[in-house]
């Protein structure tokens, strides 16, 4: 699989130099979907722009989606008719955009599609998101029929957890990939 189909689908505020997906786009030469605003994200602007550039690959891609890149992914699905278009999803961190404070901050994003994938796709959840309870990462994971990975005690899974590299989490995109 060519690296510039390998799509890093970032969240909220996007992802700073520190962080995995950054990591990733740096030495592995994956694409990041640039969005036209990461402080006020539009669910609608955001489905668009994915259907863009899935448009734009010569082979079905794999998405590596973060916290609201997790919910991007499922909103993505249950509207385009390109789902074809991915091999598989590695979800990582979903935001929980449905929590009460976080409602002002994302109103588009309510409610979260919560149809199962067309794809394969595995979510990686955390005890301790401050984002999302490892419950509702778990429920997330049962509705969109993803497999779901425990990564323990590891915050939101970004640059403020230390995971530099984070080459348990590439070990599982590897996996995914040749499915």
């Amino acid at each position: 699989m060519k690296p510039q189909n390998i799509l890093i689908l970032p969240g909220w505020q996007n992802s700073g130099p520190d962080h995995w997906q950054s990591r990733w786009e740096a030495s592995h030469g994956y694409r990041r979907v640039e969005q036209h605003d990461w402080m006020r994200p539009k669910r609608g602007d955001w489905i668009a722009r994915l259907e863009e550039v899935l448009l734009d690959c010569d082979e079905p891609a794999v998405l590596v989606a973060h916290s609201l890149g997790c919910l991007h992914t499922a909103a993505w699905a249950s509207h385009s008719k390109n789902t074809d278009r991915v091999k598989a999803a590695l979800l990582v961190a979903p935001g929980d955009a449905e929590r009460e404070e976080m409602r002002p901050v994302l109103p588009s994003w309510s409610p979260i599609a919560l149809q199962r994938l067309p794809f394969p796709s595995v979510l990686v959840g955390s005890r301790n998101d401050p984002y999302c309870s490892f419950e509702r990462a778990q429920a997330f994971a049962m509705a969109w029929g993803s497999r779901f990975v425990d990564l323990g005690e590891a915050g939101h899974i970004n640059a403020e957890s230390g995971l530099g590299d984070w080459p348990t989490g590439h070990a599982v995109l590897a996996e995914l990939m040749n499915l």
